[in-house]
């Protein structure tokens, strides 16, 4: 982002293209996108126009890596569910150590 003007009260005043710029910014860091894969989404910074194919290829990798996110995530809540049902289902009288060795022992398999 170049400088921008500063009004006399000390505010910068940002053209549209600034504004745009700064937004699309603060989307990609939402979405997880480096510094490297976000310069693929700006508009180049000579001509000021978008680069189509490497944006809808860029933004296409981040589904698939969000998408892989999500199915680790959902295999380690499973886990992590499972678990916390085992480690529940504690027989009667069973101390607390005993029962660890048994979840434990259960992992194993």
């Amino acid at each position: 982002i170049r400088q921008v003007e500063r009004l006399a009260n000390g505010y910068r005043h940002y053209p549209p293209q600034v504004l745009q710029t700064l937004k699309i910014i603060q989307c990609a860091q939402q979405a997880g996108f480096s510094l490297e894969e976000l310069k693929l989404l700006l508009p180049d910074t000579v001509t000021g126009e978008f680069k189509h194919d490497e944006l809808v290829a860029s933004l296409g990798r981040k589904v698939e890596q969000i998408e892989a996110m999500q199915l680790h995530l959902a295999q380690s809540k499973a886990q992590l569910l499972g678990l916390i049902e085992n480690i529940q289902a504690r027989p009667e009288g069973m101390a607390c150590g005993e029962n660890a060795e048994r979840v434990l022992a259960s992992m194993k398999h």
